[in-house]
């Protein structure tokens, strides 16, 4: 095979290669939508699909009320490289985030990535998971976690400190001009009233309308049951 053909099949390779990553990434994206992610939102990057933007809205808990931003950041080599790193870019105080880099430690759920094992939802989960589970084997935020065991009074001061900030940052212009990023705008009655009194409309009367058949009626244990009309 000359020169030029050997060339060229490693191009279609390479490309295939990329096509196929690409598509992999893109299924463990649609896979989030069958998972109970509770306040969490995430979104590739539109000029990068190796970097997805995040947000948490947390509804429980010491941190209620916070909104904190992160970024996922997937290896060059994804599925087949080391684990994603999640990285919050709000002020967190918490044992399992550096202080200093903002990074999650995801090294006591994931030592290692396994492609058959391990999905980025899996990633989203634990990260539900902290915000309701302080005790960390090994904290990335050793101060965070001493004071957590020893001086509770402290440690929800300066959780709360981080909530008001992150509250206070929900408006902020985006860091990037990705079309991507996840931004959010205070109520504007001009543009959400419209939507927001459809949704509080009650529910049309269905009087006069089939209703077609019931899992179970009610008082009964029949399953595809109807009553009957005369």
């Amino acid at each position: 095979m000359s020169d030029e053909n050997n060339k060229n099949v490693k191009e279609i390779r390479e490309l295939y290669s990329m096509f196929h990553q690409e598509y992999i990434i893109m299924a463990e994206y649609r896979m989030l939508q069958t998972e109970n992610l509770q306040g969490i939102y995430v979104i590739p990057s539109y000029e990068n699909s190796f970097l997805w933007f995040g947000v948490i809205f947390v509804r429980a808990g010491c941190y209620e009320g916070g909104v904190f931003r992160f970024t996922l950041t997937l290896p060059e080599k994804f599925p087949d490289d080391e684990v994603p790193v999640l990285k919050f870019t709000s002020h967190l105080y918490h044992p399992a985030v550096d202080a200093n880099t903002g990074i999650l430690n995801l090294n006591e759920v994931f030592p290692q990535w396994d492609r058959k094992r391990n999905h980025i939802w899996q990633i989203l989960k634990y990260l539900h998971w902290i915000f309701h589970n302080l005790n960390m084997k090994v904290p990335a935020n050793v101060e965070a976690s001493i004071t957590y065991k020893t001086n509770k009074k402290l440690y929800l001061e300066k959780v709360r400190e981080c909530v008001v900030s992150s509250i206070d940052h929900v408006y902020d212009d985006p860091p990037t001009e990705d079309k991507h990023y996840i931004t959010f705008k205070p109520y504007d009655p001009d543009i959400h009233d419209t939507a927001k009194n459809i949704m509080l409309q009650p529910p049309k009367s269905t009087e006069g309308h089939t209703q077609g058949i019931s899992w179970v009626q009610p008082g009964s244990f029949q399953p595809f049951s109807k009553e009957e009309t005369t």
